[in-house]
């Protein structure tokens, strides 16, 4: 759904089929971004065990398609980003214990039993925990590794662990909803100063441009074989860019510095704290282009083990503040710790099977140099399936405002 302020209609879509690989089941500017930094007491009354859905099924039935294992282990940037974090944190691992949540084939769970870990918790609730029970016997790892079939807030594990490791980021950071399991593991059985991989996480958005992508979607209904086909221009913008799509952009598509979002400290932060997210933006353009729609990504962060909790529980990035991203501002980008190992998926890396997040406008919007971008960005977990997300978008630009409403499915 979108409305059009200015009376003139402008909207945005995500391709239509499902793409396939991994699922969509239901498994610069002013940054207004979220940061939780709560540190919840293990002493804590914790949230009831949340029950399992007909979606939730649906979710981990996916999870036993070998396609998606395949994509997710060829990733190199993700599976090898992985296994350094596991060396460079060795010392923590060594000798302790490791609970791997939705561990999949087992693939970080054995890399963490071949970095010296104890005894590793490899948990999933998906079929998949036959084929990784049978993968870890082959690898003569049984003795140390134990892979239990079901709900992390389901199973049954009888000790504190040192370590828990979990690759939970979906699409736009939060979708699949996967990070409140991890939450509930860390809360129910991780020891105080113990580790979290990845440690923190940050979505960013960015306005973009991308004639090829519109022409190749949209105008190439005007003349086909010399056929005016035009009456087909308004159901194609429609099946292309409902809904928000997954693809691969370069850093030209993007007219800004990006903007954080939301900012997760996993040390910290609560369940309830990632319902709904609301983030607000202000960008200048740094060149004159048609501006296409916003384009969304994130970076996890592999710090070592958080001794001193922060008191802080909400931050709201610049909420209240009048920064703007521009070109000539010296805090460019997203920062990176010096210490950290930092998976990426940014437009200007090495490319992962998570790609990009765009979210198109059915018409674009021109740009001039120089040009404010503003507004306001909302995901929120959909009460249909709370593994989908629902996203508003409210933009501005040029005198003209819009909203636009999406699910991500």
């Amino acid at each position: 759904m979108f409305h059009d302020n200015s009376g003139s209609s402008n909207g945005h879509y995500r391709v239509g089929q499902q793409r396939e690989g991994r699922p969509r089941r239901g498994r610069g500017g002013t940054g207004g971004g979220f940061r939780a930094s709560h540190y919840s007491q293990q002493s804590q009354e914790r949230s009831p065990i949340p029950p399992c859905t007909e979606y939730d099924k649906a979710y981990f039935q996916a999870y036993s398609d070998i396609a998606i294992h395949e994509e997710m282990i060829k990733d190199h940037v993700r599976t090898s980003t992985y296994r350094a974090a596991i060396m460079r944190y060795q010392d923590s691992i060594a000798g302790k214990v490791v609970m791997d949540v939705g561990c999949g084939t087992g693939i970080l769970a054995i890399f963490c039993a071949l970095a010296g870990a104890r005894r590793v918790y490899a948990i999933d609730a998906s079929d998949i925990a036959f084929q990784a029970s049978e993968i870890v016997k082959s690898n003569n790892l049984s003795d140390r590794i134990i892979v239990l079939h079901g709900r992390v807030e389901d199973v049954n594990v009888e000790e504190m662990v040192d370590v828990i490791i979990s690759e939970w980021m979906g699409y736009l950071l939060l979708y699949e909803t996967m990070l409140p399991s991890v939450i509930f593991a860390r809360d129910k059985w991780l020891k105080p100063g113990g580790l979290i991989m990845p440690s923190h996480a940050t979505l960013y958005m960015a306005p973009v441009t991308h004639s090829v992508r519109y022409r190749e979607s949209i105008d190439f209904w005007r003349d086909v074989y010399g056929i005016d086909m035009t009456a087909m221009l308004s159901l194609a913008k429609q099946c292309a860019f409902e809904e928000p799509c997954v693809e691969t952009i370069s850093g030209e598509n993007v007219m800004t510095w990006p903007s954080a979002v939301m900012r997760v400290d996993c040390y910290a932060v609560l369940a309830e704290e990632l319902e709904s997210i609301t983030a607000k933006y202000k960008f200048i353009s740094m060149l004159q282009a048609p501006l296409h729609g916003f384009a969304f990504w994130f970076d996890v962060e592999f710090d070592g083990p958080q001794n001193v909790p922060s008191n802080e529980h909400i931050h709201t990035l610049g909420a209240s503040s009048d920064i703007i991203l521009h070109p000539n501002n010296k805090n460019k980008k997203r920062l990176k710790s010096n210490e950290a190992i930092v998976l990426s998926t940014a437009p200007e890396d090495d490319p992962t099977h998570w790609q990009q997040t765009i979210i198109y406008f059915y018409d674009p919007i021109e740009v001039k140099q120089d040009q404010i971008i503003q507004g306001s960005i909302t995901l929120s977990q959909s009460k249909e399936n709370a593994r989908f997300l629902n996203i508003r978008l409210e933009y501005s630009s040029g005198g003209r405002s819009f909203v636009k409403e999406t699910v991500m499915r």
